[in-house]
């Protein structure tokens, strides 16, 4: 799986801590996902979609070998 987290926090000016604050993570659980070594709970992802207003599907890309 792909993910676009670093792209959203550019979008919106935000570092890995205060992305980890907003969502209640810590920073290096955000520093796990950008770097595909964590995949996140269902929960987590949808929050991040809320908190970036853009569809889960915008931040988490299922890739082939993902199927």
């Amino acid at each position: 799986m792909k993910n676009t987290v670093h792209v959203q926090r550019a979008i919106h000016q935000m570092n890995q801590t205060e992305l980890a604050q907003a969502i209640g993570v810590s920073r290096q659980t955000i520093s796990s996902i950008e770097k595909n070594r964590y995949v996140p709970s269902t929960v987590l992802a949808l929050k991040m979609a809320r908190l970036f207003k853009v569809p889960v599907e915008d931040i988490f890309i299922l890739e082939e070998s993902d199927e």
